[in-house]
């Protein structure tokens, strides 16, 4: 089983050979521009299930999005397609902005803690109880709280660093040291009662990593 150093190593040597080349991070992006959530029209003799196995998700799922009872569908109907798999095709905006989120949460961090931080994002980009976009879950509020400091206090548009750029890369390829986490905090600091109580998932850095709570996210 491979160790946390190795891991380390091998993910900042990705990075590099990632960024290579690459003069400017905020100039040129490494990503190509994506599409936004997935939609799709349906077609005489489309069946939900081929649908759902043509985007690697599950019938039921696909029913639960479109707020479907039963499995019939009629062409020309809509369906909503919730992004799945490892990787993701981010838009500029989106690259630039996951930057931004990994230098302000993940300033002082190892590379490898700055990968968690962005897996965390694309972990909540994954789940049905999250946003449907990078950028509604970075400026996603609860209960009037934003869900990540840097956005309440500003140092989200602090410039993000090289390291920052190759870290957002490596998340949403699909890198995860987290084991699936859609929380972090910092034990320290957090005064958040609640978090403390979820499952850990890492502890990387300053940061402990969750999961959701069994009967909740």
């Amino acid at each position: 089983m491979r160790t946390r150093t190795t891991l380390f190593f091998m993910l900042l040597l990705q990075g590099m050979a990632l960024f290579a080349g690459l003069s400017s991070a905020v100039a040129g992006p490494v990503c190509q521009p994506g599409r936004e959530a997935a939609s799709y029209t349906v077609v005489s003799g489309d069946a939900l299930w081929g649908i759902s196995r043509a985007h690697g998700i599950t019938v039921e799922r696909l029913m639960r999005v479109n707020g479907l009872h039963t499995t019939l569908i009629l062409p020309g109907q809509v369906l909503r397609v919730p992004r799945t798999g490892a990787a993701f095709t981010l838009s500029r905006d989106e690259f630039v902005l996951m930057a931004r989120i990994i230098n302000a949460e993940a300033r002082g961090e190892s590379f490898l803690g700055k990968v968690a931080v962005g897996a965390v994002i694309m972990n909540r980009l994954r789940h049905p109880a999250f946003p449907d976009g990078i950028q509604e879950i970075i400026f996603q509020c609860t209960n009037g709280v934003h869900e990540f400091t840097p956005v309440a206090d500003g140092s989200i548009n602090l410039e993000p660093d090289k390291e920052a750029f190759r870290a957002a890369q490596l998340a949403a390829e699909g890198v995860d040291p987290t084991n699936g986490a859609l929380f972090f905090y910092n034990p320290r600091i957090a005064t958040d009662r609640w978090i403390r109580t979820l499952p850990v998932t890492a502890n990387i850095g300053n940061h402990v990593f969750a999961a959701g709570a069994v009967t909740g996210v």
